[in-house]
């Protein structure tokens, strides 16, 4: 019988495994400059964490969420992203109690069940960050300018950062009864969800991906001309922010982000390079959720990205990750072998990566071996070297070489060993 992975989900080994691990790298770097802290949740929940907080009107719980009922009758659903966890983790351990802001980030599968395409898995990796307890628009702005920095870190350029205010509780009746108006003439030329979407939450077809409902949705009234005085400052104040720090933005009314806990700010990191999947980072405000999981009333804002499209863009830019061992030991004998591998575990002992040829190989073979890992140094140690005392020594990148007294290898690569 012949095994597969199943469909929409993927194996990640090398090269492109060390792409991934310098992506999460630059994320756990500049994100801990930042103050955030590595959140760990788990990858199932009570699956009413999702319904309350993404909204029961989503695609996400309407179509996308792995959901199955356990052995007790519980309905538990795979994480499909990591804001909910995180507020459900807040509020259970009452980390409201500590001083503002608590920051955290995390790292880890997300899982949604959607048509594979490209960027777009059944099991797809997110990295994201939540800040809890700042109502001020300055936070907003730390996110977008944290963001900034860990695309910088992985050398990406060409990015677009999109922003938007959908408006609070108080400004937006106003603005839903607006898009109802305007879509009310033309219902029945919308897509069956937009349709269903037009009674429940009107600002959801401005989020639909089907052409025919973007073109229908043209001419739209904008979110931004219905913000009442709290929000409307607030969001002037984070545009103001973003130019004193010198983030280019631009201002994308039709932007609602697909999830109902939103509030005020929403903001996007796109990219041309990826077609019609073209965001790569994407959050928001969401100060009304924390409250909803039954918490005291606190403010929050927080993003996710995808660590499969920020890879593709790597890919697409050229860059490759292909590390190398530092020493390779070649051995040719028995006791030779035995002293090559007592070497081999001292130097891995002190943090050098070391291969070692095996018996059975040539000395050709083993020193083509380490030509082909890209070895920076071979070391050979024969039956010759042991009657001497000494190990020979080569350094491929320019053929220098030489010998040295055993007791000296540890040394002679510790001073070698970075790059």
């Amino acid at each position: 019988m012949k095994y597969s992975a199943l469909k929409g989900v993927h194996d990640i080994f090398p090269p492109d495994v060390y792409l991934w691990q310098d992506v999460e790298a630059a994320a756990r770097e500049v994100f801990s400059a930042y103050g955030f802290q590595e959140f760990r949740a788990p990858i199932i929940e009570s699956t009413d964490v999702f319904v309350r907080s993404i909204g029961e009107t989503t695609d996400i719980v309407e179509k996308e969420m792995y959901t199955f009922t356990d052995r007790a009758g519980r309905s538990i659903t795979l994480r499909p992203e990591g804001t909910a966890p995180v507020v459900r983790s807040y509020v259970e351990h009452h980390l409201y109690h500590l001083p503002a802001p608590q920051k955290f980030f995390y790292v880890g599968p997300m899982f949604r069940y959607e048509r594979p395409q490209a960027g777009r898995f059944r099991q797809f990796h997110q990295i994201g960050a939540e800040a809890f307890g700042i109502d001020e628009p300055r936070i907003d702005a730390e996110l977008l300018a944290m963001l900034r920095v860990f695309f910088e870190r992985l050398g990406l350029e060409e990015l677009n950062f999109e922003i938007n205010s959908i408006g609070c509780e108080g400004c937006r009746p106003n603005f839903r009864k607006a898009l109802r108006d305007f879509f009310s003439e033309k219902l029945d030329r919308f897509c069956p969800d937009c349709r269903r979407r037009y009674d429940q939450n009107p600002l959801r077809i401005l989020d639909c991906k089907v052409e025919a409902c973007r073109t229908l949705r043209d001419g739209a009234p904008r979110v931004t001309r219905f913000l009442c005085s709290a929000c409307a400052e607030h969001f002037g104040t984070f545009q103001s922010y973003l130019q004193l720090l010198a983030i280019p933005f631009t201002l994308n009314p039709e932007m609602v982000r697909g999830l109902d806990y939103y509030t005020r700010t929403t903001f996007e990191v796109t990219t041309k390079h990826l077609g019609a999947q073209n965001a790569v980072a994407a959050g928001g405000r969401y100060d009304r959720l924390v409250e909803d999981f039954g918490g005291p009333p606190t403010p929050a804002i927080g993003f996710a990205m995808g660590i499969e499209r920020i890879v593709a863009l790597l890919r697409e830019s050229g860059t490759t990750i292909i590390p190398s061992p530092v020493v390779f030991i070649a051995t040719v004998g028995e006791y030779a072998s035995k002293e090559g591998l007592a070497i081999a575990v001292r130097l891995r002992g002190r943090g050098i990566w070391t291969e070692l040829g095996y018996a059975g190989h040539s000395l050709k073979s083993q020193l083509r071996r380490a030509d082909r890992l890209s070895a920076r140094y071979v070391l050979i140690v024969g039956e010759d070297e042991m009657r001497s005392g000494k190990v020979q020594w080569k350094r491929l990148a320019d053929g220098s070489h030489g010998e040295m007294p055993f007791d000296e290898v540890d040394s002679f690569f510790m001073a070698r060993a970075e790059p």
